[in-house]
């Protein structure tokens, strides 16, 4: 269904120990190759799509990874090199003294086929923003947008490369984006100013930008589509409901306000007199979440979407797919993004529940909490699963490496003022909606609102 190419897979192989090289060689599933890693001290490993194995009895030492690195490209601020005109990408670990004892070396590759299922949403010339998870496609996806954009439609197109994740390693762009142009970005957090100086500069009609994740980086996007050019990216979240609930990237799509209604349209409505309202139109106009390399569920209208989220509506999507002769067949699809409970008709939906990843908070008396109060929560040990990040003030303010992860993933992070009973009670109140609470609005309502206490607590954790 798609035709992968791999960018050279031997110039990968080529700047890693002999023996190492040698093992990878003999692996049956050696073309299906993810990454490499090397640490000082254990073994080194392979990684494939569906196991994980050893390449060598003997410990990866300083030597093996020096050899590494003399092999490959500069190391920038980020900890990321490559190899000129590969999409491979070599990530370092450093000691507190900066020397590198540990690397990830990823295979990159350029696919095509995956652009065929949203082709037609990019020609519209309308801003299109890919979700999904981490390692699911959509840097993939962007490169071929790109390509697709320059070549087959004739759009000057410039590409934001941070880290040569999306057009690889070197001062000549791969192949892999066609007649795109690409701008690389010298550090993470300078993404937001090569954005608005290429708008400025370089008169593009499309601006292609790779993980949005910060405020600034909303901003800039949100400058660049005032401006008339078409924007095509990526951010942080599985879904569009994950975006209204992140106060950093609900930008994108409006941004969310609490309004206060009069008496008399809070009972024509029939809801309280605080709701939620989008506060402004959506940066992106469509929304396409990323399933798996052949399926994606697609909002056509971001607006209406976000609209029917916060006031309890059924949302329109339409859910693509490729079937096993390549043809991109679509479904429309009429439903609620998330369970809720008391359902009109007196149906009762199965309650939310939360995946919660625990960062220096006691899970037992969590649990013990969630059964006293009878709110169903899932506890998970991988970060990328997880709903919301869930720590105490100690621990947040020293900023610690799984803090800084969480924020880069985009996942919402609950700050408890300490680590008792009557604080974890407090959160779940928050965070699940009352047994007879019947309106998703509130249900939101009252989650953001648990969010925005929660930065209140950070903002008061940075002060100390």
């Amino acid at each position: 269904m798609r035709r992968v190419v791999t960018d050279d897979l031997d110039a990968l192989l080529n700047i890693l120990p002999v023996s190492i090289r040698e093992s990878l060689c003999r692996q049956p599933d050696c073309n299906e190759l993810l990454e490499v890693v090397l640490d000082l001290g254990r073994f080194p490993e392979a990684r494939f799509p569906t196991r994980e194995t050893v390449l060598d009895s003997r410990e990866v030492n300083q030597e093996d990874i020096d050899y590494v690195v003399s092999r490959v490209g500069e190391f920038t601020g980020d900890n990321r090199a490559g190899i000129n005109h590969t999409l491979h990408r070599i990530s370092a670990i450093r000691n507190r003294k900066g020397k590198i004892i540990g690397l990830t070396c990823r295979v990159g590759r350029a696919v095509f086929g995956t652009v065929k299922m949203i082709q037609d949403l990019i020609e519209t010339g309308k801003n299109v923003l890919l979700l999904g998870r981490p390692g699911i496609g959509k840097t993939t996806m962007l490169r071929e947008v790109a390509r697709v954009l320059a070549d087959d439609l004739g759009k000057r197109v410039i590409v934001i490369d941070t880290s040569n994740e999306i057009a690889g390693d070197g001062d000549i762009p791969h192949w892999a984006i066609g007649h795109a142009r690409r701008m690389q970005v010298p550090t993470p957090a300078e993404q937001h100013a090569v954005m608005i100086e290429a708008v400025e500069n370089h008169m593009p009609e499309v601006i292609i930008i790779d993980e949005i994740g910060t405020e600034l980086e909303a901003r800039a996007a949100r400058t660049i589509a005032e401006r008339g050019v078409q924007l095509v990216g990526t951010a942080h979240g599985n879904t569009l409901e994950n975006l209204i609930m992140n106060p950093t990237l609900c930008d994108l799509i409006g941004g969310i306000q609490t309004v206060t209604l009069g008496d008399e349209e809070a009972r024509r409505r029939r809801t309280q007199k605080s709701i939620l309202e989008r506060k402004a139109p959506p940066t992106f106009d469509i929304v396409v979440e990323i399933v798996d390399y052949y399926k994606v569920t697609v909002h056509p209208d971001v607006a209406e979407a976000v609209d029917a989220i916060l006031q309890r509506r059924p949302t329109k999507a339409e859910v693509r797919w490729m079937d096993e002769t390549g043809e991109v067949r679509k479904q429309a699809i009429s439903s609620f993004l998330s369970p809720q409970s008391g359902e009109e008709g007196g149906e009762k939906q199965e309650e939310k529940i939360l995946t919660f990843y625990l960062f220096g908070t006691n899970r037992f008396r969590l649990e013990q909490v969630a059964k006293e109060k009878h709110k169903p929560l899932r506890i998970t040990n991988d970060l990328k699963q997880a709903d919301l990040f869930l720590t105490t003030r100690s621990y947040y303010r020293r900023k610690p490496q799984k803090v800084r992860d969480a924020e880069a993933l985009g996942i919402p992070i609950y700050v408890l003022r300490s680590n008792n009973v009557s604080q974890l009670r407090q959160c779940l109140d928050n965070l699940y909606p009352e047994e007879n609470q019947s309106s998703y609005a509130e249900y939101v309502q009252r989650l953001l609102s648990a969010y925005r206490n929660s930065q209140a607590e950070q903002a008061k954790a940075k002060l100390r």
